[in-house]
């Protein structure tokens, strides 16, 4: 059998093998390739870099487990952002299936990396059904939508939440949203209340908040795991403490995420070029009999 025909005859198991390799090469030996970071995504970290200290912002955890891989690297960001320049932060989920679970989970993880103390600096007030009912009451009265926190403590006794009775005292909303959430925020809590609100989209969903920046409807906006990566490196460039976070060897980050989609990207494109070149020249040789007239 002619070498190309040993190719194109390949197990299927080297090929899971390579794009295996590929994906644990930057995990083990981080590459740290050159990030662009587009306007969307500079939008957003200069909203947060204008807002002075004891600001506060509400982080909406709008998504679950299934899309965690593109939107916990985009709320330890903001998280990190907001912390290093002691902005206070008001988490809370929307989503149903798995939000709160990612609230406390990545609330808890960045807020250790930082000198604060819970009820003061940031607070997490849980889970809330209701979809936009929910987001007009917020307006209203967050004491009576959320009267305990994800913890079962009493909000009014929490001294942050004695500043912040309703979305009126909240500075600027970030909403890490899978499907439909993200434009609930800006087209009920931006367009009618006038709160400011960037958007943190899986990628898939990213295209479609395009039209709300052109209108000024959005902030920011950090598209999949490719606006974290962005986020992470202005992040890391602005603030030095964060920087040190990010060269944790245990730590997950955006930037690696990318760098293990572009080796195994150019693996599978190395793999079609080549599996089309055999084609072609298995398809195109001469036959047997053609050789020996």
């Amino acid at each position: 059998m002619r070498l190309a025909d040993r190719l194109l005859a390949v197990d299927r198991r080297i090929i899971y093998l390579l794009v295996g390799i590929g994906t644990l090469i930057p995990l083990l030996f981080p590459i740290g390739l050159p990030v662009t970071i587009t306007p969307p995504v500079r939008s957003a970290f200069e909203k947060i870099e204008s807002l002075p200290p004891g600001s506060v912002v509400v982080v909406s955890f709008d998504y679950g487990p299934s899309t965690a891989p593109e939107n916990d690297p985009q709320a330890d960001a903001v998280l990190r952002h907001c912390f290093a320049r002691k902005i206070r932060v008001v988490g809370m989920a929307l989503y149903s299936l798995g939000g709160l679970s990612v609230a406390v989970e990545e609330m808890n993880k960045v807020a250790a990396e930082f000198p604060l103390e819970y009820g003061v600096d940031y607070v997490n007030l849980g889970y809330k059904d209701g979809a936009q009912a929910a987001l007009r009451r917020m307006n209203e009265n967050l004491h009576e939508l959320f009267p305990r926190d994800a913890f079962g403590r009493p909000v009014s006794e929490l001294p942050l939440m004695q500043d912040v009775r309703s979305l009126r005292e909240v500075d600027l909303v970030v909403s890490l949203a899978t499907g439909i959430i993200g434009e609930w925020w800006i087209n009920l809590v931006n367009a009618q209340f006038g709160t400011p609100v960037i958007v943190g989209s899986t990628a898939i969903g990213t295209p479609k908040y395009y039209a709300y920046l052109k209108a000024r409807q959005a902030e920011g906006l950090l598209g999949g795991l490719k606006g974290a990566s962005e986020y992470e490196r202005m992040l890391s460039d602005r603030y030095p403490v964060v920087a040190e976070i990010y060269r944790s060897p245990t730590l997950y980050t955006a930037t690696q995420g990318m760098d293990i989609q572009t080796i195994v990207h150019l693996v599978i494109i190395a793999l079609v070029v080549l599996g089309n070149v055999l084609y072609f020249v298995s398809r195109f040789r001469p036959a047997s009999g053609d050789r020996h007239a």
